[in-house]
C-alpha cells in the first residue's frame, strides 16, 4: 500500500509521478496542495481521477513556494518536497501547454 499518483496529459502519457509510503505523512502536503483531501483514503488515494485547470495548478505552485520556497531552500534538503515540486511543476507546464492535466490518485 502507498500513495502512487501521476500526472497524466491528453495523450495520456503519464508526465509526473510521485510515490509515497503509506506511512509518510508528508503525501498530505501534495493533497492539501491540489485540494485532493476526496481522493486521500489514508494509507492510499481512492484509484480516481481528477482534472486540474491551469489556473488551479498555477495555485498549487504558488502556494507550495509560499510555503517551502522555491529555490535551494529547505525543499532540497527534503525529498518529500522536492519530489512534490517537481511533480506540480510538471503538471503545472503540461496544463499551461494543454488547458488541463489529469491527476491519478492511486
Amino acid at each position: 500500500m502507498g500513495h502512487d499518483i501521476s500526472g497524466i496529459n491528453k495523450a495520456r502519457e503519464e508526465i509526473a509521478y510521485v510515490r509515497f509510503s503509506m506511512g509518510n505523512y508528508n503525501a498530505i502536503i501534495l493533497y492539501d496542495l491540489l485540494d485532493a483531501h476526496n481522493y486521500y483514503a489514508g494509507v492510499s488515494g481512492t484509484g480516481k481521477s481528477c482534472t486540474y485547470s491551469k489556473e488551479q495548478m498555477e495555485k498549487a505552485v504558488g502556494t507550495y513556494n509560499q510555503k517551502f520556497g522555491n529555490g535551494t531552500s529547505i525543499s532540497e534538503k527534503n525529498w518529500d518536497l522536492k519530489q512534490i515540486r517537481d511533480f506540480i511543476q510538471n503538471c503545472m507546464e503540461t496544463a499551461q501547454k494543454e488547458g488541463n492535466v489529469i491527476v491519478y490518485f492511486g
